[in-house]
């Protein structure tokens, strides 16, 4: 790999998601080379993926140059490649285009979904975990839209509007309420021939509620706006597989649908070269102590979605979302400097600032420390804290205006097949 020698010491940090770009911001100024490793040249807003697949969204207005976003480092360096081994003993990271040595190394490489080993699943479902995902789903349903009003037997068009979403965490929720208005608000108006009463949403959980990390106020309140909006919630369901054309659950029943859409679980993206020790067996996520250190190692970290830090808060480590990623990038960083300082490291302590899922028009749930509510005020807060949270102004204005166009016109103005999407016979 191309880089300049340098006598600084040198941290590589793989992954451009919340926790690598939290961590590399607050290296500014540090006396010390500073590598990037991502297989995308962009910073993706997970949170609002389910938007950009279902047409409120352009992609670019949740995704932001890498190295626009930490352009204010001096001493920094990206590097667009494939991570595919890590050695450990010789402090080597080897890559798509090469290997490149580190001083100290952090590994910020998130989660992958989770088929639980169900091949016919993985191979047939829709993820939505990147951009190139959700533009996939975008295209998806506009196609199937397209087939429905052209073809002639009811069956077929059954299939193309009959929409399955597996696994009612927040991701599945938001989804759900965001087809269910595509079909309120927008199809209606689009396809005035097709008989849109036909559509039919099928949200699945193996659960007893939906959003199980939520409370159960938060979880009544989501199923009550999800029912008002037409979603057939299935709890207590496991669907057992997916061919592309039928979904088959457990105790018999099927569904024919081609549009399968699969939430219902991450797990680490790890990367080899590590013992099976140090990870967390099932999970795939790193075993960290609380300076993020991974076990065994004192220069190589662990944060974010892939990092496991139990606490006596959080027994099974931190929630899989963005601002434990986004603390513990900060506090690494505080680490970093200290260790170059010869100075003593910080406990990593998670501030809780609550969780929150939209499920479409002035309809959210929020639940803080000691409130919990759902409506109107739920959904601004919920809007006004993501808009927020995006990175770069560019960002925060045309999701602001695209917002502020959905909601007057009750509308979403992405409905574009900018690429067509084939799926596999």
């Amino acid at each position: 790999m191309n880089l300049p020698n340098t006598n600084q010491k040198r941290i590589v940090i793989i992954g451009g998601g919340f926790a690598g770009i939290s961590v590399a911001k607050k290296l500014k100024n540090l006396d010390a080379q500073i590598v990037m490793i991502d297989r995308h040249n962009y910073h993706t807003f997970q949170p609002l993926l389910y938007q950009v697949s279902t047409s409120g969204l352009e992609p670019d207005s949740i995704a932001y140059p890498i190295r626009k976003v930490l352009k204010e480092l001096d001493n920094f360096f990206f590097r667009l490649a494939e991570v595919e081994k890590i050695d450990p003993k010789k402090q080597e990271i080897i890559t798509s285009i090469g290997a490149l040595s580190y001083d100290y190394l952090v590994m910020a490489t998130g989660t992958k979904t989770n088929y639980f080993n169900n091949e016919n699943i993985a191979e047939n479902a829709m993820p939505m975990k990147t951009v190139p995902q959700a533009l996939n789903i975008r295209s998806l349903i506009l196609q199937n839209f397209e087939k429905a009003d052209d073809t002639k037997t009811i069956e077929e068009r059954a299939a193309l509007l009959n929409f399955c979403i597996v696994g009612a965490g927040p991701t599945g929720v938001e989804l759900a309420g965001a087809l269910a208005e595509l079909k309120q608000n927008v199809f209606p108006k689009d396809y005035k021939h097709l008989n849109i009463a036909e559509m039919q949403i099928h949200l699945f959980e193996g659960g007893t509620r939906v959003l199980p990390p939520m409370s159960e106020k938060a979880s009544k309140k989501a199923t009550e706006f999800l029912e008002k909006l037409g979603v057939k919630i299935h709890l207590n369901t496991i669907v057992e597989d997916y061919d592309g054309k039928v979904v088959k659950i457990k105790g018999g029943e099927i569904l024919k649908s081609n549009n399968f859409i699969w939430t219902a679980g991450v797990t680490g993206a790890a990367i080899d070269g590590f013992e099976a020790s140090n990870l967390v067996e099932r999970l795939n996520r790193y075993k960290v102590n609380s300076f993020s250190q991974v076990e065994g190692y004192a220069n190589i970290f662990a944060i974010g979605d892939i990092a496991y830090m139990a606490t006596e808060s959080f027994p099974k480590g931190h929630p899989q979302v963005a601002q434990p990623a986004i603390q513990q990038g900060e506090n690494l960083a505080k680490n970093l400097k200290n260790i170059l300082d010869n100075k003593k490291l910080i406990p990593f302590k998670y501030n809780d600032k609550g969780t929150m899922a939209t499920v479409g028009r002035n309809k959210a749930v929020v639940d803080l420390e000691n409130l919990k509510f759902g409506g109107f005020l739920a959904w601004f807060i919920w809007m006004f804290v993501h808009l927020m949270a995006l990175v770069g102004f560019r960002n925060k204005v045309i999701v602001f205006f695209n917002w502020a166009y959905n909601y007057i016109n009750y509308d979403k103005a992405a409905r574009l097949i900018v690429r067509p999407y084939t799926t596999k016979e």
